[in-house]
């Protein structure tokens, strides 16, 4: 399995941030993923675009870091009422969410971004994640989609079960 991170880029306009995720979208770019949308929210940023028109595909634990987002943004998880748009997401990642139970809690575009004039754009730094942040991003992650949707309980249960006895064995002082 490839552990090739996605490239994030970020370009921030007044009230909003677009999110450009490029490549793949798996665990080892989550917990970078992740800070930076606390981030981008702990800013006071109010509407968020995910551009994916080039991401190829994404991870469980890739798609639990978004729904949680989606879920923070957008807590009682009414369809439309989100201030995430997820835009030109492929085939593959649209199925993905779909099957998963977590499309409801973004806006879903396609076309080209309608971006004002006076963004910004910047490349955040990779927070370098250690194994433990890893191991514990993506166990939240799983349990997030365990939590969005009953389903995924039977899909994911194995798994996070063996993250939590992972993660509990890397909190262990050597």
């Amino acid at each position: 399995m490839s552990t090739t991170s996605a490239n994030l880029s970020v370009l921030v306009g007044k009230n909003f941030a677009c999110v450009k995720i490029a490549g793949r979208a798996n665990f080892t770019s989550s917990p970078d993923f992740k800070t930076l949308l606390e981030q981008l929210s702990q800013k006071g940023f109010g509407r968020f675009i995910i551009d994916l028109s080039e991401c190829v595909l994404m991870d469980s634990t890739f798609l639990g870091v978004l729904a949680g987002f989606g879920l923070k943004m957008n807590p009682d998880g009414a369809p439309g009422k989100s201030a995430v748009e997820l835009s030109n997401p492929n085939d593959r990642v649209a199925e993905l969410l779909e099957n998963l139970g977590a499309i409801h809690l973004f806006k879903v575009t396609s076309g080209a971004l309608q971006l004002p004039d006076d963004v910004k754009t910047s490349t955040p730094e990779s927070i370098n994640p250690s194994r433990e942040e890893i191991t514990r991003t993506s166990l939240e992650a799983h349990q997030t989609l365990m939590a969005v949707n009953p389903e995924n309980v039977a899909r994911f249960k194995d798994v996070t079960q063996f993250l939590a006895e992972d993660l509990k064995n890397l909190e262990k002082p050597s």
